[in-house]
């Protein structure tokens, strides 16, 4: 169990903020679900009570959200995360940002299409400066399976400057009922983001609701 830390999830009305938010609750985390503004934070939280009506949250704006966040998840589209960035870059200084950001593009969303920066792991750091510890992960998880009381066989590998803080991620992610990985430095989000757009590709030649990744090698 935690310590009863926050967990800020900015942009948390999607799935995979949901699902977080659900599998972080269950082991003690406080949840803050933050939108643009104060009335789509809400109707997240109503929505996320609807599937998990065992999942207290409590609604704010991202700003907010940011400042209320011992720890702060971004989970917004890619076209959104450096505006989201720019409303709370104050309020992330000395905190971890779990950036799951993949730089998809429509409609080629199976084709590997970086940004300029080599990443959005990358791009959030470079924007955030290092005084922010950003720490991408989660990238290749099939977000519908995190709302479910299932197990994700699909390991998380995880990307950051700063290895404490991706071993705290890696923990969380653990607390979460899956494996994580130390990755490297962020620089190295470009692979975990561009595997997304190639298990997409799988799911589709293969008639596969959910491929993944599996870390192999290991000792017993």
């Amino acid at each position: 169990m935690s310590s009863k830390e926050t967990v800020a999830i900015l942009g948390g009305t999607g799935d995979l903020g949901t699902g977080l938010a659900i599998r972080w609750s269950k082991v003690g985390y406080k949840i803050v679900i933050g939108s643009r503004t104060q009335e789509k934070a809400e109707a997240a939280v109503k929505a996320l009570k609807e599937t998990s009506p065992d999942t207290p949250a409590e609604a704010m704006e991202n700003a907010e959200a940011a400042r209320a966040g011992d720890i702060v998840v971004l989970t917004v589209p890619a076209d959104h995360q450096i505006s989201t960035l720019e409303l709370v870059k104050d309020s992330l200084a000395g905190k971890i940002l779990i950036d799951v950001t993949v730089p998809l593009v429509p409609p080629k969303v199976g084709t590997v299409q970086m940004p300029p920066e080599g990443s959005a792991g990358k791009r959030a750091q470079d924007f955030l400066g290092e005084e922010v510890l950003v720490v991408s992960a989660f990238q290749n998880i099939a977000a519908h399976l995190l709302q479910q009381d299932v197990t994700i066989e699909c390991d998380v590998l995880v990307t950051g400057n700063d290895k404490e803080s991706r071993q705290r991620v890696i923990d969380m992610i653990g607390e979460a009922g899956m494996t994580g990985w130390h990755a490297g430095p962020i620089a190295n989000a470009a692979a975990a983001e561009s595997l997304t757009s190639i298990l997409i590709q799988i799911n589709r030649s293969g008639g596969i609701s959910h491929s993944g990744i599996k870390i192999i090698g290991q000792e017993h």
